[in-house]
C-alpha cells in the first residue's frame, strides 16, 4: 500500500499499530481510553474474531488511518448489523479523502459479509463528523436535545 488512501484488511499482527492509533485518537480528542497495554490484547482478540474487522489505510507499518467494524445478528435486516466503532485519520492528512476511502471500504466489506445496515454513534456536538456521515448516506435516528451520543444509520440493501 503506497498510496495514503489504499485500504487493506488488518491482521492480528497489526494489533500493535492499531492500539497505538487508538491511543493517538483518544489523546487528540481528550477522551478516556484504555491504555496501550490494555488495548493490545483486546485488538488481538478482535482481529482474530470473525464478527469484526479492522481496515488500515496507507502503508501497514505507518498507517494513515483506520476503521473498526463489529457485526452482530439482528432482527431488523436479513444479514448482520454492522457498527462502525471507530474511524480515524491522522490529523495532518485529513481532508484528502482517506476517511471517505475507509468508510466506503468498510461499507463494501459489510455488504460482502451479507450485512444489511451500519450504525455509528456520533457526539451531538461534533458537527464535522455528523456532516461527514450525512454526506455518505447516514441518517441520524436520535432526537438531539442536549449533549449526547447520536445514532446514525445507513441501510445497505433492500432486504430489510
Amino acid at each position: 500500500m503506497n498510496d495514503a488512501r489504499a485500504i487493506g484488511l488488518a491482521s492480528v499482527g497489526d494489533a500493535e499499530v492499531i492500539a497505538r492509533l487508538q491511543v493517538d485518537f483518544a489523546v487528540e480528542f481528550d477522551t478516556p481510553t484504555p491504555t496501550y497495554e490494555q488495548l493490545l490484547p483486546r485488538f488481538r482478540a478482535l482481529l482474530g474474531h470473525p464478527s469484526a474487522f479492522v481496515l488500515l489505510s496507507g502503508p501497514p507499518a505507518d498507517p494513515t488511518g483506520y476503521a473498526v467494524v463489529t457485526l452482530r445478528p439482528t432482527v431488523y435486516c436479513e444479514g448482520p448489523l454492522a457498527v462502525l466503532d471507530e474511524l480515524y485519520v491522522v490529523p495532518a492528512l485529513r481532508g484528502g479523502g482517506i476517511g471517505t476511502s475507509l468508510l466506503q471500504r468498510a461499507v463494501d466489506e459489510v455488504i460482502a459479509r451479507g450485512g444489511g445496515e451500519m450504525h455509528i454513534n456520533v457526539d451531538e456536538i461534533d458537527v464535522d463528523a455528523r456532516r461527514f456521515y450525512e454526506r455518505h448516506g447516514f441518517v441520524n435516528i436520535e432526537p438531539g436535545t442536549d449533549y449526547r451520543m447520536l445514532c446514525y444509520l445507513r441501510e445497505l440493501d433492500d432486504r430489510s
